[in-house]
Formats: C-alpha cells, structure tokens, sequence
C-alpha cells in the first residue's frame, strides 16, 4: 500500500493499493492503443479539450488545491495560485501548440522540402512532490496537444494530487487512456522504461533519480528530459534597488516553503549594502506567518516529509559548525522547520555547495563583480540566477558569464509557458514549455520531394 500522510497532523489521510504487474501492463496496452487514434485527432479537437481542462481546473480549484495541502503542507492560497497557473498552460498550448509544431519549409535543391513534427507516442512522466500539480501540467499539457500520450508515476506522497489529475482530464472530456496515473512505487519504473511501448520518459527529481532514468533510457535508446534541481543564486549589486531587492528575494526564498527547484537558495551580497540589506531581508522574513496550511493567511507551511526537515536542520549544523552563523530561525518541530538565515556562509560550506530544499538561505558576501559571477558558477546545479542591478547595460554585458539555464534580471527566477524552462549541469537536460517544450518528444521528420 502506498501512504499519504498530512505532514501538518502527522495523520494517514488515504491509503493506495499499488497496481499489479497485470494491471500495468493493461495500462500500457490501453495507452498504446489510445495513441493509434489519438494521433490522428486535429489540434482543434485536442485544443477544445484542452480547453475543458482549464475551465474544470479553474471550476474545481479549491478542492484540488486543498488536496494538495493536505497532502504536502503546502499554503492553500499558493495551492490554488498552482492550480490557476495549470487552467494558464492548458490555455497557452491550447492556443499555441498548431503553430509550434506548424512544417517549417527549408529551401534546398529538392522541389520541395521540409520538417514536419510529428507525435511519437506514450511518453512516461516521473514527477515530485513540491508542486503536484503544476509539476504534471507543463508536462501533459504540451505532450497531450503534440498527438502523444501521457502515463505518470507521481511521487507517493501526493498519490491523491496524482489521482486528481487524471480526474480532470477525465471530466474533461479526453477519451480513455489520454492521460493515466500509475499507482507504483519507484521500483516498477524501470521496466516500464523498458517496455518498448513507452517511447520516452521525463523526470523532475532528485539527481540519483534522474541518473538512474537516465541511465535506463539510454540503455534502450530512449529519449529523455531531466530536471534535477537546482541551487539558484541571489546576486545583489550595490547599485541594486534595496526595497525591490528585498522583497522579491524574500518570495524567491520562501515561497512555497523553499521547497522549490527554482527559488533562490544563496544570497550573495555586494558588501558595501550586506548590512542594510540583512536588517530589512530578516525584518520581513519576521513577518511571513507560520502555520495550518488551510489557513488562508499562512505562507510558511511545514515541509512535505519530517524526514526532509532533518535533512535540512543538518546541513544548517554543518555550516554552523563550519563557522555560519544563524542570526534568524534554526529550530525544528517535527516537518515544521522555522524560517532560517544563516550569515558567514562560505563556498566550502553546506548551505552553499549543497541543494537546501526548504525554508532557509545563508548569505555571502563579495567586493569585486567578477566575484559574484565566480560564486555563481561555483555551483555544480545550473538551474538560474537572478540579479539585481538598476544598470542595465551592466546586466546584458554580464548575462553570458553566468553558466545557468535562466538569467533573470531584478526578478525571482520563475516558469512561464511562453520560454522555455530547463537546467545546466547537474540540474539536467532538455527543455520544458514553450516551443521547445512541445518539441522534445516529437519526430522531426526531414521530407524531401524531388
């Protein structure tokens, strides 16, 4: 059986029978067999139904969106803000998808010739915990609308969020088998990598996770895209705007928790403004309020795993013990650990060569520009960056030093449907949304007429 378990209360909300091995191979053949038909469908009829999707995700929010504090502690009002931003790529793709994936002419000596993109059939999705939701969508919404179809191994913590999302393409519309949830625990995924009506396989994870798929995948030819986290820098200028500075790296930290793949996890100061910065950064982090997830007014939740909460406490001791100093927060309860900032941070220390999954930033602090620039790329994860800087000319001559997958300039590192999401180095490979999104699991087809 596989467990979900409110991180708040501590309580065993539901309890899932994992699918046989029986059961599974039926859903590989009924998914199979939904894509000899479904890739024939026009991109109207997808985008009508993609459409639906959206419209019962906006109906419907508040129940899916309290699902899912339940189940991982995330805040309700940030439940639902996840929930909104699904309905939005459902919507982008629905209006999008034809023209991304329209035949581009390419002018040779043939008569004629071109690439078309075509679907190429039942692509596994394995997805995390921390945004149960969202994580699916940009996933199923361009995969559905490319002609191919979705399966999905959710993380067993959120396996009523998984079950939630077959739900809403069901009340959609979408016919059997567009979209199915699996009931597995990380065991079965490999033979079901293996099995060759799966054509390729996407993961958002851990970097074992992501090796270890990788790894299957390319055994059997495969292809793949991965997400594996990141440790995104806070780079602030001295010319920076303080107030806007401030605040928007407040909501890179904490927002959902800081159990994000994208929030900014080090803060690196320019000296000359480190201490006015600090005051004003720990004087609002004060004010974020803790609490019951289903509490409207909460934006400090508990982490999704007790487990995960420990994990972080010891890499917060280690940079302590290493000579940081905590000069906000540190204490633990149970999967409730208190907002946390850590100064004296150095790039031999835990808090900065590590992923910290959760609410809790060290800070660093530099001279000279090219310093900042040097600690950034320090890191072995190349998800993004954000820097502040109210020159902007300075900004776009620095932007390709920086080694990550996104630069974003006096603003918080963020997914957007309209370009494309997707890391450096160990933070993984491929792209997601956009039209890059949409293109990495079609058949880019050369057709030559003479």
């Amino acid at each position: 059986m596989i467990e979900s378990k409110n991180p708040y209360t501590g309580e065993v909300i539901e309890k899932f029978k994992e699918l046989t091995k029986p059961e599974i191979d039926k859903a590989l053949e009924n998914a199979d067999g939904r894509f000899k038909k479904w890739r024939k469908t026009s991109f109207k009829e997808r985008a009508d139904l993609m459409l639906k999707a959206a419209a019962e995700l906006k109906k419907n929010k508040k129940e899916y969106a309290r699902d899912i504090s339940v189940e991982m502690g995330k805040p309700i009002s940030q439940a639902i803000s996840e929930i909104e931003k699904c309905a939005w790529v459902c919507e982008y793709y629905a209006e999008k998808a034809e023209k991304h994936l329209s035949s581009k002419t390419i002018k040779t000596d043939a008569s004629k010739s071109y690439v078309s993109y075509e679907p190429i059939g039942v692509v596994l999705a394995v997805m995390p915990w921390n945004y149960p939701f969202w994580q699916v969508f940009r996933f199923a919404a361009p995969a559905l609308m490319a002609g191919n179809i979705g399966i999905l191994k959710h993380a067993s913590n959120v396996m009523r969020s998984a079950n939630n999302i077959q739900k809403v393409f069901e009340r959609a519309g979408f016919p059997d088998a567009c979209f199915q949830n699996l009931v597995i625990g990380s065991s079965k995924i490999e033979a079901i990598i293996k099995d060759p009506r799966v054509k390729a396989v996407t993961l958002t994870g851990s970097r074992p996770a992501g090796s270890a798929v990788a790894s299957t995948a390319g055994g059997e030819i495969k292809k793949s895209v991965l997400e594996l986290g990141g440790s995104n820098a806070l780079v602030v200028f001295k010319d920076a705007d303080l107030e806007e500075s401030v605040k928007t790296c407040v909501q890179a930290r904490f927002q959902n928790t800081g159990q994000s793949c994208i929030a900014g996890k080090r803060l690196i100061l320019h000296e000359s403004i480190a201490d006015e910065f600090i005051d004003e950064f720990v004087r609002q982090v004060r004010e974020l309020k803790s609490g019951d997830p289903l509490d409207e007014d909460t934006f400090i939740g508990t982490l999704a795993r007790e487990d995960l909460a420990k994990d972080l406490e010891k890499q917060i001791q280690d940079s302590v013990k290493a000579g940081a100093k905590i000069i906000l927060g540190g204490k633990r309860d149970r999967a409730y650990l208190e907002p946390t900032v850590l100064t004296n941070v150095t790039s031999e220390m835990s808090m900065f060569q590590e992923e910290t999954f959760g609410p809790a930033i060290g800070v660093t602090t530099f001279k000279k520009d090219q310093e900042a620039i040097d600690l950034v790329n320090l890191s072995d994860f190349g998800l993004g960056v954000s820097i502040f800087t109210s020159d902007m000319d300075f900004a776009e001559k620095i932007v390709p030093e920086f080694e990550d997958g996104a630069v974003f300039v006096n603003e918080l590192v963020k997914s957007d449907p309209r370009l494309p999401f997707g890391g450096t180095k160990i933070s993984g490979y491929g792209r997601e949304l956009s039209a890059d999104g949409i293109q990495e699991f079609v058949n880019k087809k050369t057709v030559y007429f003479k």
